[in-house]
């Protein structure tokens, strides 16, 4: 698929040939890359609806996602760093935390750049049902300031959970994807700066989240699955 992952299209079974069509199990597991370790899922066993009208039908089960989640949560394909030097669209200082917080402009007078890191502390939770394609994400945030020496000062952590939408479309012999956030929670879970009420960052978290997360996320998915 790309350098974190690789996917098994190989068949579990011979062919079912009948009379107006040919039945193909193929095993759709999704590994990171040169581990071919067992997944922790079982695969449940599922039928494709009775249609004629189309000379070709592919059905993915909840396991090829989840396999794919798993291998993706497992190479770090989750864990993402946003810094003011790498993203044009990234300028949140000190300064603006601390007019959101007192705790924080009373920490750091001097205004400084900040830093994100964002990771994934679970594999990511897929949820496949009729009309319905979700993803929940349980990961954290660190929030740092940048020294002038290039050295990092941790301001606070957070526990934060997504649900959103994936969309699902086939494209030039691939299978590609698009995120939408739905939902989001956090929490603190550990501060330099003393308590402060985590909701006061609510449009700080909702603008990085849309702006930077999920179009980086959409980037991946849009490079898409090969079909087999």
């Amino acid at each position: 698929i790309d350098d974190l992952a690789e996917v098994d299209y190989s068949l579990n079974s011979l062919p079912a040939v009948f009379q107006q069509f040919i039945d193909l199990d193929l095993k759709g597991i999704v590994y990171p890359a040169g581990n071919y370790t067992g997944s922790p899922y079982v695969a449940a066993p599922f039928t494709i609806p009775d249609q004629s009208d189309s000379m070709l039908y592919l059905a993915f089960s909840e396991y090829f996602f989840q396999t794919s989640s798993f291998a993706y949560y497992t190479a770090g394909a989750f864990n993402i760093t946003i810094a003011e030097e790498t993203c044009s669209y990234f300028n949140i200082s000190t300064e603006i935390f601390g007019s959101i917080i007192p705790e924080v402009a009373k920490y750091s007078v001097t205004p400084y750049p900040v830093m994100l890191k964002l990771m994934a502390t679970e594999t990511p939770l897929i949820s496949l049902e009729q009309d319905s394609f979700t993803v929940e994400i349980q990961g954290s945030m660190e929030v740092f300031a940048v020294l002038p020496d290039s050295t990092t000062q941790s301001l606070f952590t957070m526990n934060i959970v997504t649900n959103t939408s994936l969309a699902l479309n086939i494209f030039d012999q691939k299978l590609v994807g698009s995120l939408c956030l739905n939902r989001l929670q956090f929490s603190l879970a550990h501060s330099n700066v003393g308590f402060f009420e985590i909701s006061l960052l609510e449009n700080i978290l909702s603008y990085v989240l849309q702006t930077e997360v999920i179009p980086s996320a959409n980037a991946k998915l849009s490079k898409g699955f090969p079909l087999p």
